[in-house]
This record gives C-alpha cells, sequence and structure tokens, in this order.
C-alpha cells in the first residue's frame, strides 16, 4: 500500500496522528507521513491507515494497492 498526505489539502487537524502515531506526524503544524512509512505500514496497520484516510476531515490523504 502507498501512503501520502497531500499538504495543499491538510489543514492540520492532527486526526491521523491521533489514529495512528506510527505511520503519521506533524510537520509544520500539518499531517504528513512518517519517512519510510509511505510505502508500507506495518503487518495489521492496513485497516487504521483506511480508516484514518476515511476519517480525515479535509480529505488529505491517499491510500493506493
Amino acid at each position: 500500500m502507498r501512503i501520502s498526505v497531500d499538504p495543499e489539502r491538510c489543514y492540520g487537524s492532527g486526526d491521523c496522528v491521533y489514529r495512528l502515531p506510527s505511520v503519521f506526524t506533524v510537520v509544520g503544524g500539518y499531517g504528513a507521513v512518517i519517512p519510510g512509512r509511505e510505502e508500507a505500514a506495518e503487518a495489521g496497520d492496513e485497516a487504521r491507515v483506511r480508516a484514518a484516510a476515511e476519517g480525515c476531515p479535509s480529505q488529505a490523504i491517499s491510500v493506493s494497492g
């Protein structure tokens, strides 16, 4: 799976970090994927990553694969 956060859409709610701090972080006040975590989440995180994407209030998180 590939995970990304669109910095143009993110308004910094921090919901992604709250939901999954092992994958998401805050950089400059906005959500971001932790470097090295863009390509794959740890085993068992797929459903949580998708839930974070679906729950993102600005719809800035993309998940493919």
